[in-house]
């Protein structure tokens, strides 16, 4: 980097620095022993490694004997802090100085601590621990971190140290769960960004960051969960100077808005301009997409912008912007009107806005770093990685109103995993109540095949309402023996579990066959005799006689064989008798019809009516 361009980036900075607020990001860190230090404390989060985001960690602080300042491998002095099982999570206290703070907490993760709290070694205020210039070295590092750290200050660090070498186990908790606030049911987040892909690792880690988040973000924003927008940073150039070369090349309307040179080189490459250019042209998208209501075509543009127009392969210009402009189907008239004339001696409305949105409001601080991550007014500290920042954003949300997709395994705290995390739990049918979210496990009783179970989710859980017996047999004893099944449980709301018929006991854990023959409650009559079997009995009778279980009594086979004799003969005579009755029945009838036609022929020859016509005479008939 050249005397000349770093001169140049100081000019362009002084402005923005005399007015900035800087806002460190904190959260709670609690000890809960020994008493003498006991009590809560702040802390400054890191801008690297993964907070957790909307949960809380308890652990041990240890204080190493040798490599206090963690610039060097633990290995090295044959240290490990990785925990035993069963053990809390250990936390390494380690002191400000002599290397990074990125390297300080990567050589504790190796040696297997879960946190690192890095003790100040000046009496100050809290500051952000941020990575080091991107370099070879560092970047193989910063990008492997994973592990949460947080900055205290030197009073406290050295409490926490007399505490450690007098003795004492040290525990406290690390709490996230309000680093982020969480009002209602709706984040609202954004990124602070820039479309110049040569600004070392921290760009290719941006780039990468968007295409891998693209598809979460399209999600919570079409689903109505989030309210996202992008941002750009801009400096501007002092007046004195809006006229030399390095304004002209790095800036545009007559130096109001301008961008650091990509290849740091004013002589070659792209200039600083270009950068803005599509800076503004990346901010048209979002607005022109805002308006029809599709904002998520913003990270389409972006990513694609990205893949098909690097400034490596010398694509990184209009032409390659219009044609992906094309592809998204984006209104290149209402574009073009947004991003105004560069080259005009006025203010450009939405870099303007921009440059005003730079400023710190309310909570938040003034945004000088890039990328720079802000969730519900809060800037966000740590590394920019898909699970991480969605995590953040979960956090966000008011508890129970999170999406589903804040309950997917990418954010979940694996706290499951072990001893099921204290819930409640059937190995038989592989039913836990142990739920991971991304604020830690909870203890919720499950909804199994559309049966919900109630209790505490912690000791108890038991299936309840209809189908409840179709889920583990409801709770309830059951056994199956010779090919016969017995259940104790009863698909009824008002009724849990019940032995069944010829069984007794309490219906859960057992129920025992009874024995009828021996506690006399069957086949109690003179000639019967009882053999007990599993769940019944059989009942036999001596002799020729033959057994009523309704009636528990032996009678006659061969009484009960004449008697249904009679009972057949008397069947068959009724029968007989009905159609004899209704056989006579209608032979009386038609005899009665045959005898009043031949009475009326007869009275007809005698006594004729005049408007009768003569009546047929069967005797007549007979005769001839």
């Amino acid at each position: 980097m050249t005397k000349q361009f770093l001169c140049f980036l100081l000019l362009l900075s002084i402005p923005f620095l005399c007015e900035s607020r800087f806002v460190v990001e904190k959260n709670s860190l609690s000890v809960t022993s020994p008493d003498s230090i006991k009590g809560a404390h702040d802390c400054a989060i890191g801008n690297f490694g993964i907070p957790q985001y909307g949960g809380s960690m308890a652990g041990t602080v240890v204080y190493p004997k040798e490599n206090q300042k963690s610039c060097k491998e633990f290995s090295d002095f044959s240290i490990s802090f990785k925990s035993q099982p069963g053990a809390l999570p250990t936390f390494l206290l380690v002191d400000r100085g002599d290397c990074f703070f990125a390297l300080k907490v990567w050589n504790a993760q190796k040696a297997g601590a879960s946190a690192v709290l890095v003790a100040d070694n000046v009496d100050e205020p809290l500051i952000t621990m941020d990575t080091p210039e991107e370099d070879a070295a560092s970047a193989k590092y910063i990008e492997n971190i994973t592990i949460p750290s947080a900055l205290v200050t030197k009073g406290f660090g050295e409490k926490l140290k007399k505490a450690i070498g007098g003795g004492d186990m040290v525990n406290l908790n690390l709490d996230w769960r309000e680093a982020v606030p969480h009002p209602d049911a709706r984040v609202e987040y954004e990124l602070w960004t820039n479309s110049n892909d040569e600004c070392g690792v921290k760009c290719d880690m941006l780039m990468e960051f968007v295409k891998d988040f693209k598809g979460a973000a399209q999600i919570l924003e079409k689903g109505g969960y989030t309210q996202f927008r992008p941002h750009y940073i801009t400096w501007y150039c002092p007046h004195a100077f809006t006229l030399s070369r390095q304004c002209k090349s790095q800036c545009i309307n007559k130096g109001r808005y301008c961008a650091p040179d990509p290849e740091q080189d004013f002589s070659s490459g792209y200039d600083g301009k270009d950068v803005v250019v599509e800076n503004l042209r990346q901010l048209c998208v979002f607005k022109v997409a805002n308006e029809t209501g599709k904002p998520w075509v913003w990270w389409d543009y972006v990513t694609d912008f990205q893949i098909r127009c690097p400034m490596k392969e010398k694509k990184y210009n209009k032409e390659c912007a219009d044609s992906v402009i094309k592809s998204l189907g984006i209104d290149s008239r209402k574009l073009d009107k947004c991003m105004g004339d560069p080259n005009a001696d006025s203010d450009n409305p939405v870099l303007k806005e921009e440059q005003d949105a730079q400023v710190g409001k309310g909570s938040r601080g003034d945004v000088t770093i890039l990328p720079t991550l802000v969730v519900n007014n809060r800037q966000y500290r740590g590394k920019l990685e898909k699970g991480a920042v969605l995590k953040a954003l979960c956090s966000g949300f008011e508890e129970t109103t999170e999406p589903a997709i804040c309950l997917s395994t990418e954010v979940e705290s694996n706290e499951c995993l072990d001893n099921n995390g204290g819930c409640w739990q059937d190995k038989s049918a592989n039913i836990t109540a142990c739920k991971d979210t991304f604020r830690g496990r909870v203890c919720e009783c499950p909804r199994v095949d559309g049966v919900q179970f109630k209790g505490d989710g912690y000791s108890h859980c038991e299936p309840s309402g209809p189908g409840r017996c179709t889920i583990n047999n409801g709770g309830c004893w059951h056994e199956e023996r010779d090919g016969h099944a017995f259940s104790a449980c009863v698909d009824k709301d008002s009724v849990k579990c019940e032995c069944p018929p010829g069984f007794k006991g309490d219906g859960f854990k057992k129920c025992e066959d009874i024995n009828e023959c021996k506690e006399k409650k069957a086949c109690q009559c003179p000639e019967c005799s009882c053999k007990n079997t599993w769940g019944s009995y059989d009942c036999s009778c001596s002799g020729d006689l033959l057994y009523m279980r309704d009636h528990d009594t032996c009678i006659s086979k061969t009484g009960s064989q004449v008697r249904s004799a009679w009972a057949a003969v008397w069947l068959i005579m009724l029968s007989l008798g009905l159609a004899a009755g209704g056989a006579y029945l209608v032979y009386k009838y038609r005899l009665r019809q045959y005898m009043d036609s031949e009475i009326r022929a007869i009275m007809a020859q005698y006594m004729p009516l005049d408007s009768q016509p003569e009546v047929p005479n069967h005797v007549n008939d007979e005769r001839a």
